[in-house]
């Protein structure tokens, strides 16, 4: 090439250079920085628009529908291909003719919280660029439909809280670039076998809350997966092993299932990232794996509710970095297993630490353990023997040591734990001086033991104290009235002891600002009471869920576990309602309590529960009762009570149980259905009522005489037990502080990771 052509060739770049990179061609031949909505798009979402009911000030025909809320076009060729509608109500079904189907290069679809109903159309499959696919919380009923496996570009799928039923169409198979399925809380049947190995780019699979029933037994191809939760279904068999042969697995959740057989950690990966394993509430047997040790990142363990016997191994102290142990509710032996604490990294998510055994056979504690930061140890109902041991104090928030054979006295030191339940052991002696050093004791339970002497008075520096159960002992004190002093204290059991004395003294008495349960039922209590002695019980007279009254409860106080009063009613326990959702209760039974009922009763407008039969109250029964609009149970009899019924009481429309046998009353019973429901046994034993046709019949020959007369014989049907009611259950209880904590926060967690 010669000097002039080159010169030539030069000229022609530079104004090649010119035109195109200083003057700009045209638009019809530039890349746009934004497209605009083509027309069949923008036809197909005015069709939409009508369906999911979208406002015209969010889809303006005037505007370019690329700029519409929820709609996302492609820059280049102005196709939508991103469709958000969550929360548009749309109430209607999807059909194979919405222009929905017609957006055919949409690549993310979100219609979730919809209301959408009906089944999920065929046509579903003709959107096969979809990547993102999010169904979640609408009403789609029926079977998935085969086409959906079309979507073979998905990367993330959720079809959760739906009605969806059926099997998981083959087609499924087809997702192998699914990342994400979400299927639970459906309704979905069969097996798995064939979909979930090809899965193989998955990192989180959720079906829990099905009612699948067959499970692969080779999941090893799925090297990607990091959390699987299958719990809530019907899965059968032996446990499918080779999930421990995926190492990036940190999160697995197969619980309440019926797997049966022994569980085998011999095929575990040696990088094994596995954090949290729950397998409880299913049928597994045989003994707990020494190959347990190789899950050594494991954070939370959960093999309660299974048929898991013998000792549990040694083995099990190498987990490390356990923060969560539960093993209760199976047949293990021989010692309880030590687990070796670590303190918390500040940095970790998971602190509390948390070990659960109840419901087992272990029958000694073995080794001692330096416990640290624990913050739960429960080894209810097993066969524990022999002294409680110095080394189990300092648990810094429940011990729960009930119903085992624990014997001798009670460690002072138990009182640096905030709750102490030690109910149904043969502990004896006294009850150490507590709160001595430690004032952060919240609850007491050592019901049904041995103990005797005097409630300690150190009790009054107790200042966090909310629950004292002394109940079935043989404590000799009198009433105490100083406790009056605690400022959160809300249940006090005092029943079945030896107490005595008055329970009202003039200048000691303080009244009990929080009481919301009392039981001081048989003991040997004495005395009359002034009318006005219940109005200084104001928590009795608040609504339980009012914002206020939680404030002093404390962060912890509702975490309960047995927390429901049970009333023995005709020998059957009856589970009542929740003691911290409202429930307030007085059971004065038992004792020898006189004079008149206090009209102050009246005031008590909250209370559920009034018991104060076996006593030698006189004169009439307080009209003010009436006031009490919430009573459920009300049982006066075996008193010396005198003149009618009132009235008033027949309008309490949540009376459930009623009994006045055992006394002098007379004149007219109150007509109403909370009455006519009663047993005519409740009304024994009163010669002078009436009017009482409609509740025991005439089979029962009573005659029913005028307002001007006497009955010409008194009711003889046999006596039912008297009415009481049992608060051994009320405790913090085992397991669930834990369970709350770790559940919470793994499921904040799973959520956070999974679903955002």
């Amino acid at each position: 090439m010669s000097r002039s052509q080159s010169c030539c060739f030069l000229g022609i770049i530079i104004t090649i250079y010119f035109f195109v990179f200083l003057h700009p061609l045209p638009n019809t031949f530039a890349s746009p920085t934004r497209s605009v909505c083509l027309g069949d798009q923008r036809d197909a979402l005015l069709e939409l628009q009508k369906e999911f009911h979208v406002p015209t000030t969010s889809w303006n025909k005037s505007t370019d529908c690329c700029s519409w809320e929820g709609v996302t076009c492609d820059d280049i060729l102005g196709k939508v291909i991103s469709l958000e509608l969550r929360y548009r109500k749309a109430n209607t079904s999807l059909k194979s003719s919405s222009g929905l189907f017609k957006l055919q290069h949409l690549r993310e679809l979100d219609l979730s919280f919809c209301n959408l109903k009906g089944k999920i159309p065929s046509s579903i499959g003709n959107l096969s660029h979809l990547t993102h696919l999010h169904l979640t919380y609408n009403l789609l009923v029926g079977e998935v439909p085969s086409s959906i496996g079309k979507l073979n570009q998905l990367e993330y799928m959720d079809l959760s809280y739906n009605d969806l039923k059926g099997n998981i169409p083959i087609s499924f198979a087809n997702f192998t670039k699914l990342s994400r399925l979400n299927l639970y809380e459906n309704q979905f049947t069969g097996g798995l076998d064939i979909v979930l190995p090809n899965l193989t780019s998955s990192t989180s699979i959720q079906f829990y809350c099905n009612y699948f029933q067959s499970f692969s037994t080779d999941l090893s191809g799925l090297h990607n997966l990091f959390s699987l939760d299958g719990s809530n279904n019907s899965f059968v068999g032996p446990f499918p092993s080779s999930l421990f042969m995926i190492s990036s697995l940190q999160f697995l959740d197969l619980s309440h299932n019926q797997f049966e057989g022994p569980i085998d950690f011999g095929n575990t990966s040696s990088s094994s990232m596995l954090k949290q394993l729950d397998l409880s509430h299913n049928n597994f047997g045989g003994s707990v794996p020494k190959s347990i040790s190789k899950l050594g990142n494991l954070f939370s363990l959960d093999l309660s509710h299974n048929n898991f016997g013998g000792p549990v191994p040694r083995s099990i102290s190498k987990l490390l970095k356990l923060d969560y142990i539960n093993l209760s509710s199976n047949k293990l032996e021989g010692q309880v297993p030590h687990v070796s604490w670590r303190s918390p990294n500040s940095s970790e998510i998971f602190t509390e630490k948390c070990a659960n055994f109840a419901h087992n056979s272990f029958s000694s504690f073995g080794e001692s353990a330096k416990l640290g930061m624990l913050e739960l140890l429960d080894i209810s109902s097993n066969s524990l023997q022999g002294p409680i041991p110095q080394w189990i104090c300092g648990i810094i928030f429940v011990l729960d040591l009930s119903n085992n054979h624990l014997s001798g006295s009670i460690p002072q030191c138990l009182s640096k734990s905030n709750n102490v339940i030690l109910r149904n052991n043969s502990l004896s002696g006294s009850l150490p001086d507590l709160c001595i050093h430690d004032q952060q004791l919240q609850s007491l339970d050592v019901s049904h033991n041995n103990l005797v002497g005097k409630l300690p008075k150190s009790l009054i520096k107790c200042s966090d104290m909310r629950l004292l159960n002394v109940r079935g002992n043989k404590i000799k004190d009198t009433f105490p009235f100083w406790l009056g002093s605690l400022t959160y204290l809300t249940v006090l059991v005092l029943r079945s002891n030896a107490f005595c004395g008055p329970i009202y003294n003039a200048s000691a008495y303080l009244g009990f600002p929080r009481l919301a349960i009392i039981d001081i039922s048989n003991n040997n209590f004495v005395g009359s009471l002034p009318q006005d002695y219940f109005a200084k019980w104001p928590e009795m007279s608040l609504a339980w869920n009012t914002p206020e009254s939680e404030k002093y409860l404390g962060d912890h106080f509702y975490r309960f576990h047995d927390d429901s009063i049970t009333l023995v009613y005709k020998g059957v326990d009856m589970d009542f309602v929740k003691i911290f959702s409202g429930f307030k209760a007085i059971d004065f039974s038992g004792n020898q309590l006189s004079g008149n009922i206090p009209g102050s009763i009246g005031l008590l407008s909250d209370l559920r529960f009034l018991n104060l039969s076996g006593n030698a109250f006189t004169c009439n029964i307080p009209p003010s009762l009436a006031n009490i609009t919430k009573l459920e149970t009300l049982d006066l009899s075996q008193n010396n009570l005198s003149g009618e019924i009132p009235q008033g009481l027949g309008k309490l429309t949540f009376l459930s149980y009623i009994n006045f046998s055992h006394n002098h009353l007379q004149g007219l019973v109150p007509r109403s259905t909370q009455f006519g429901s009663q047993n005519c046994s409740s009304f024994m034993d009163n010669s002078g009522l009436y009017g009482l046709e409609y509740i025991c019949g005439e089979s029962n020959h009573v005659s029913v005489p005028t307002s001007s007369q006497q009955p010409d014989e008194s009711l003889s049907e046999p006596e039912e037990p008297v009415l009481n009611w049992i608060a051994a259950a009320i405790a913090f209880g085992p397991g669930v502080f834990c369970g709350l904590v770790i559940g919470h926060i793994f499921t904040s967690y799973k959520h956070e990771w999974f679903i955002s």
